[in-house]
């Protein structure tokens, strides 16, 4: 039985590059669509020919003129210029065909934050309904309390298990992007929240598993409860609505806003490039304003 493109592609995604699920889905998405657009079956052996340069940027245009996002296009471009690479390493195209397709550039648009009066109120109200009789609120006032601490990606905390925990040096373990290792650090509020749920609540969900959160039915949680649940929870604390990464850059802003160094904020998001870190996080033209006027001899 011939094995399509697609899934040689997405083993060499998983085990030889160690991109992560979310990576190799959506990579694998976009050349099952190109293929499509060009009607190319993947199981066909020489399905890889089809991507030329011209059918890329044919594809590309179409995928503007439907009114794609400047960030989805520009993901479209890496799963192409990754694929041709791969492709022609693996002599299934005679050419490396996307190598001259440019980079588009993604969108500069930073996620929607909250203040820090409301991450507050969010916190606390997950908090206030944290109840003994309901494990699963224990747990989403942990998980919350959990991302704003320390700026994990939703995927992150989804993937912890009971012993990515340090209770005593208030830490946590992650396995980000490229199976890369850090160690973040946490406040009392967190450890509060992680010692009610893994001490009180917990035990009463998870089933057979060394999941540190787990959902309604024992298994590790699904990163699509955790999204949900932080929506439901921002619309009952009366705060704007964000998603999970804007969570995250809300902890970085507030770093920052604080005084943390750039590149002590690289380190606990996790970016392998201080560029990213300084794109993803922004400091606010009126602080930057007063720091000017209290830091400059001629302001």
């Amino acid at each position: 039985m011939t094995t399509s493109v697609l899934d040689q592609w997405g083993a060499h995604l998983r085990h030889s590059r160690g991109a992560s699920a979310h990576t190799v889905r959506a990579y694998t998405a976009d050349l099952a669509a190109f293929l499509a657009f060009t009607g190319t079956d993947p199981a066909d052996p020489g399905a890889a020919s089809a991507l030329t340069l011209r059918a890329a940027r044919a594809w590309l245009a179409d995928s503007v003129a439907r009114g794609a996002a400047r960030s989805t296009v520009s993901r479209h471009v890496a799963a192409l210029r990754n694929f041709s690479a791969w492709a022609h390493r693996e002599g299934l195209a005679p050419t490396d065909a996307a190598a001259a397709l440019a980079s588009a550039r993604a969108d500069q648009r930073l996620p929607r934050v909250v203040d820090q009066d409301e991450a507050a109120a969010l916190l606390e109200c997950a908090r206030s309904r944290a109840s003994a009789d309901d494990p699963v609120s224990v747990r989403d006032w942990a998980i919350l309390e959990l991302i704003y601490a320390t700026g994990i990606r939703v995927s992150e905390a989804c993937s912890l298990t009971t012993s990515s925990v340090d209770a005593a040096a208030l830490t946590v373990r992650v396995l980000g992007k490229g199976d890369k290792e850090r160690t973040v650090p946490f406040g009392a509020p967190a450890r509060d929240a992680l010692d009610q749920w893994t001490v009180r609540a917990r035990p009463s969900l998870a089933v057979g598993t060394d999941a540190l959160f787990v959902g309604a039915k024992g298994g590790p949680i699904d990163p699509r409860v955790v999204r949900a649940m932080i929506h439901r929870m921002c619309a009952r604390a009366g705060v704007r609505d964000i998603a999970p990464h804007g969570l995250r850059h809300s902890a970085a802003t507030h770093l920052l806003q604080g005084g943390a160094d750039l590149r002590a904020v690289q380190e606990i998001l996790g970016h392998s490039s201080l560029a990213t870190t300084q794109r993803y996080t922004h400091v606010d033209a009126g602080r930057l304003s007063d720091v000017y006027r209290r830091a400059h001899p001629r302001a």
